[in-house]
């Protein structure tokens, strides 16, 4: 009877040992609690809208909320704006046109921003010029549009955003998703950037994985992201992390994690950030669960943010967020 008696007590000890051992591998709270977050700015400094009314198909640019900004996403005006108030990285999208120039835009159809038709691939990027970027913005249902004849031009290609700030970093969205255009993203602007340029771009997107092995293959240390990349990551991550391994799917990544969820994560938030760090991926958090870009917006909401956090937050509202 005594032997079974220590033997219990044996497996006790051994698995409060283990206990301790996990929390002690993965505890933040030796970390400083001084908040030092960087900030990423979708889109530049953006017009912004009610999040709870967007579908897939949504025209955002018709729902936006009274005008508190001059700026119109996806231009180098708005870029400036954002890094101007203390963004430490913009987002952009990017589209090939039809003479294989990436033109930074982010709808499917150009109708829902601009006077033109069609799609950015219908047209050669000096035709894409002529349009209005700002024509189709209301925040009244139609009954004015105070943008209309202040966008004409304004539509950048990605070369003019990389000769403007040559020293940023930068989130590209490959928002056509294939081959010819990861290829184009390639060869025509990023294997002309230098070393340290390149270290500052991530590219992400929801399209061809094929397109991602490419540029994986091309340039071993850049950063990228795609949903599945990051969900098979991450599931290996919860399953091995505990210990401090990090998976080599994690390796040279960036990570969009919604802040419902990312609690849930070996070492969050700064024992995590830590390791992704070692290995060269980026922690960003999104606001809520991360629907529809749903960003830091507002004073109130960085109040969510964890105390101590280091890694970077979403906003799209840059200029609200750092005052």
């Amino acid at each position: 009877m005594k032997k079974i008696k220590n033997k219990k007590t044996y497996i006790i000890l051994g698995i409060t040992l283990l206990v301790v051992m996990v929390w002690m591998n993965n505890t933040s709270l030796f970390y400083s609690k001084d908040t030092n977050y960087k900030i990423l700015a979708h889109r530049g400094l953006a017009q912004t809208f009610d999040i709870s009314q967007v579908e897939y198909d949504t025209n955002t640019a018709e729902i936006i909320y009274p005008p508190e900004h001059p700026y119109l996403e996806n231009t180098i005006p708005s870029m400036k704006a954002a890094f101007d108030n203390g963004a430490d990285v913009v987002e952009l999208d990017i589209q090939l046109t039809k003479d294989h120039q990436l033109a930074v835009f982010h709808d499917f159809t150009l109708e829902y921003r601009t006077d033109g038709k069609g799609e950015v691939k219908d047209y050669k990027m000096n035709e894409l010029k002529k349009l209005d970027v700002g024509y189709r913005y209301t925040a009244d249902n139609g009954e004015s549009y105070p943008f209309r004849g202040k966008g004409i031009g304004m539509m950048p290609s990605l070369d003019e955003v990389f000769a403007a700030f040559p020293n940023k970093e930068f989130l590209i969205h490959d928002k056509d998703g294939d081959m010819e255009t990861t290829k184009v993203l390639w060869h025509s602007y990023l294997s002309k950037l230098s070393k340290n340029q390149l270290d500052k771009i991530t590219v992400y997107g929801d399209g061809d994985s094929e397109g991602f092995d490419y540029l994986r293959s091309k340039h071993a240390e850049l950063k990228l992201l795609t949903k599945t990349m990051m969900k098979n990551a991450l599931l290996k991550y919860e399953l091995l992390g505990w210990t401090g391994y990090i998976p080599k799917e994690l390796h040279n990544m960036e990570l969009h994690l919604p802040l419902n969820y990312a609690k849930f994560l070996w070492g969050w938030p700064n024992k995590f950030i830590d390791r992704m760090e070692s290995v060269n991926t980026r922690v960003v958090i999104v606001e809520g669960n991360g629907k529809w870009s749903e960003g830091f917006d507002t004073k109130e909401s960085l109040e969510k943010i964890p105390a101590g956090y280091q890694g970077y937050i979403w906003t799209n509202r840059v200029d609200k967020v750092t005052k």
